[in-house]
């Protein structure tokens, strides 16, 4: 009976895909409601396909990124990636070996570099969220170029707490500067849809019930447009980011991740009994500072 759930739920779409207006606006939908639509690798996959099918839709203009239920993600699926089979994009690496390795080379396929191709859409992409909007759910939004928030919405990233200095797609400092991306990271507090709107994280907020009308009457204006345009106008903002250092520094954030889950682990171990490091407890001799030139 397992067997045959695990079955069911792997056949289960979890993102849907839509074009109106004649075609010019295709609407993804996350449709995991039940688990408010937490991420897991079915999710992730189904989502860039979606996203692939857009980008190559020659009558879609502009990408609208939604999400069925009360809440737009509640970020990565605590129960684990799940089983999805799918051909790695990117060769990171094998995500079966052990230790760092392999959870490295999955996250960087699963998140960073995911990440990083939905953001780098030659269309323009709006994200239109309502009610929590948790940890890995913010790097759904953040690649997107707009973000157009119901005044219900709220927005966290509490993953300090887990051990590591944010979510994989580290775009805090380029959302809320510097002084606010410390402040958020090392409390963990949620902010409002109406903080978020006054820090320029968001570019909205409306009403709960005119959110879906609002978002497809910018898509709309968005999709007139010349397409060849638009795509150009996306690139020569997202290569300033460039400049400014935004991939680098996402990356070095990525590494620093990885310290954090490798740390978690061997203090896990060592609580257990298994100490890896076994000299860190041992004394240390006193600095001594070099002697002077003769």
């Amino acid at each position: 009976m397992s067997n045959d759930k695990t079955e069911n739920d792997a056949a289960k779409p979890m993102v849907t895909y839509e074009e109106v207006d004649d075609g010019a606006i295709a609407v993804i939908t996350l449709d995991r409601p039940e688990a408010r639509n937490a991420q897991n690798k079915q999710m992730t996959y189904q989502l860039n396909d979606a996203f692939t099918r857009a980008a190559r839709t020659d009558s879609v203009k502009c990408i609208v990124l939604a999400a069925n239920g009360p809440h737009f993600s509640a970020g990565h699926d605590l129960k684990g990636p799940g089983q999805y089979d799918a051909e790695p994009i990117w060769v990171g690496g094998s995500d079966t070996r052990g230790g760092a390795e392999g959870l490295m080379a999955y996250e960087e396929e699963s998140y960073l570099h995911m990440c990083r191709r939905w953001h780098d859409i030659p269309k323009p992409t709006i994200a239109v969220v309502q009610g929590n909007v948790i940890a890995g759910g913010l790097m759904l939004m953040w690649v997107c170029d707009i973000i157009i928030a119901s005044d219900d919405a709220s927005f966290r990233d509490m993953t300090v707490e887990f051990g590591v200095n944010g979510v994989e797609w580290f775009n805090h400092p380029w959302e809320f500067g510097i002084r606010k991306a410390k402040e958020l990271l090392f409390t963990g507090d949620v902010i409002d849809a109406a903080e978020a709107h006054r820090l320029g994280m968001v570019n909205h907020v409306v009403p709960r019930d005119e959110l879906n009308d609002f978002a497809l009457a910018m898509a709309g204006r968005i999709a007139a447009k010349p397409s060849f345009s638009l795509k150009l106008a996306k690139l020569a903002v997202n290569q300033t980011l460039d400049a400014q250092g935004f991939q680098i520094s996402q990356q070095q954030a990525f590494g620093l991740q990885h310290v954090g889950h490798a740390h978690t682990r061997a203090e896990h171990l060592r609580e257990t009994g298994i100490d890896m490091f076994p000299g860190a407890d041992r004394p240390r001799r006193a600095f001594e500072p070099p002697a002077p030139d003769a």
